[in-house]
């Protein structure tokens, strides 16, 4: 009786999880570049980019938090934020106020313009979400789980090789 051939795979090596396509990093990395390329055209016509897209977003949620808090919120340091609101406050979107008990804090409050595009930007979570391919269970599902992940490598110490 001739030996008997196994169908099962051979042990990946060490140095396969060195190919690109095994990396996490670059799936995410890969998807976020895919992600802001879809973006871009359904955000054109609100005249805003993705990162303005993204306060625009928090600042919709509840508008009058500080620039600092809305850095926190969106993973943005102030030196990025600035150019930005300053942006969006030329295109009457925004008010960069500060604050009468702290002068050194400055609130971020919505216009009535600015208010009004959440409106029109409705129609961008549903054209994302067809575009994906996925039901809604599965995109909330999804999130979820890159938030998770996201908050775990934020908070671990990564260990030398």
């Amino acid at each position: 009786m001739p030996p008997r051939r196994s169908s099962a795979k051979p042990a990946s090596s060490r140095a396969d999880w060195l190919l690109l396509d095994r990396q996490l990093c670059f799936a995410l990395y890969s998807a976020s570049l895919a992600m802001t390329k879809l973006y871009k055209p359904l955000l054109d016509p609100l005249g805003l980019t993705y990162p303005q897209y993204l306060v625009m977003l928090v600042l919709w949620e509840g508008d009058g938090i500080t620039v600092s808090q809305l850095g926190e919120r969106v993973a943005l340091d102030s030196g990025t934020l600035t150019p930005l609101l300053k942006r969006l406050e030329a295109s009457h979107l925004v008010r960069r106020l500060r604050d009468a008990t702290d002068e050194r804090r400055v609130l971020l409050q919505l216009t009535p313009a600015g208010r009004a595009l959440k409106t029109r930007a409705l129609v961008v979570p549903e054209q994302v979400a067809c575009a994906s391919g996925c039901e809604l269970a599965e995109l909330a599902a999804l999130t979820a789980r890159l938030k998770a992940l996201r908050d775990q490598i934020t908070h671990s110490t990564p260990r030398a090789a």
